[in-house]
C-alpha cells in the first residue's frame, strides 16, 4: 500500500469521523427540542371514571369555545357548549340547545367576562343575577346534574394589541366574590381559577395569553390541571 493510498484512507476516515460527529450533534439537538416541549404537553393524571351515560357538559362563551376538550379530556364524555361572544342573557335565552339536550351529568359554567365588557354601574350586580338563574334552571329541570361554577378569569390589558376593553380585573374580582359566596350556600360548587392565572400584579399571567383575555395552550394545561379532579367527584 502506497502513501498515497494511506492518506486518502485517513482523509476517507475523517470525513466519516465528522459526519458521525454532526450526527450526533443533531440528535442532541433535536432532543433538546421535543424535551423543552413538554411544558406545553399535557399527560392526564386521573383516570377519570365515568357511566354510559355520563355527559360532562363546558358551558360558556369563546374562552370555552376554544378551549380542545378532546385533546385534554380524551376519551371522556366532554359536550363543547361555548359560544363566542355568549353574554349571560344568551345562555338564558337558549337552555335547551346549549344544555338540557344534552341532558348532562356534570355543568362547568363559565360565563360573565363579556357581560362585564361594559360601563354599566350596576354590570357585576346583573351579570352575578343572570348566573344565579343559570344555575337555578338547570337545577329545576335537570335536578340530577352537578353544577360547578367556574370564577371568571382574570385580564391583562397591559399586552399590546390586547381585546380587554372595558373589562377590569376589580369588577371580575367583585363578581367572583359574589359568586364564591353563592355556591357557599346552594347547591353549587364554586372553583376559583382565577388566582391559578393571574401574575404578581394581578393580571393574567402573559405566558396563558395572546390577546390579554383568551387563553393559551399553556392556559389551558394549567385549567385543566384544576379541573380534572373534579370530574372524578
Amino acid at each position: 500500500m502506497n502513501i498515497n493510498t494511506i492518506k486518502e484512507k485517513i482523509k476517507l476516515h475523517k470525513y466519516y469521523l465528522t459526519v458521525i460527529v454532526i450526527m450526533f450533534i443533531i440528535i442532541i439537538i433535536m432532543l433538546i427540542l421535543l424535551l423543552s416541549k413538554d411544558n406545553t404537553n399535557f399527560t392526564n393524571p386521573y383516570e377519570v371514571k365515568f357511566d354510559a351515560n355520563d355527559n360532562f357538559l363546558f358551558l360558556g362563551d369563546s374562552i370555552t369555545e376554544l378551549y380542545p376538550l378532546e385533546e385534554y379530556y380524551d376519551n371522556l364524555p366532554v359536550v363543547n357548549s361555548g359560544i363566542s361572544g355568549n353574554k349571560t342573557t344568551d345562555i338564558l335565552n337558549d337552555m335547551k340547545t346549549r344544555v338540557y339536550q344534552y341532558n348532562p351529568t356534570k355543568v362547568f359554567l363559565l360565563i360573565g367576562t363579556n357581560d362585564l365588557n361594559s360601563t354599566d354601574e350596576d354590570i357585576v350586580d346583573v351579570t352575578f343575577d343572570n348566573i344565579k338563574k343559570i344555575v337555578n334552571e338547570i337545577k329545576e329541570n335537570r335536578s340530577n346534574t352537578t353544577i360547578y361554577v367556574e370564577s371568571v378569569y382574570p385580564v391583562n390589558s397591559v399586552i399590546e394589541n390586547n381585546v380587554v376593553t372595558n373589562r377590569t380585573n376589580k369588577k371580575v374580582k367583585e363578581l367572583n366574590k359574589k359568586l364564591s359566596n353563592y355556591c357557599d350556600k346552594e347547591s353549587c360548587e364554586y372553583i376559583n381559577l382565577y388566582d391559578d392565572l393571574i401574575d404578581e400584579e394581578g393580571n393574567l399571567k402573559t405566558e396563558y395569553t395572546e390577546d390579554g383575555l383568551h387563553l393559551n395552550s399553556l392556559g389551558y394545561v394549567v385549567i385543566t390541571r384544576e379541573l380534572l379532579p373534579y370530574l372524578n367527584e
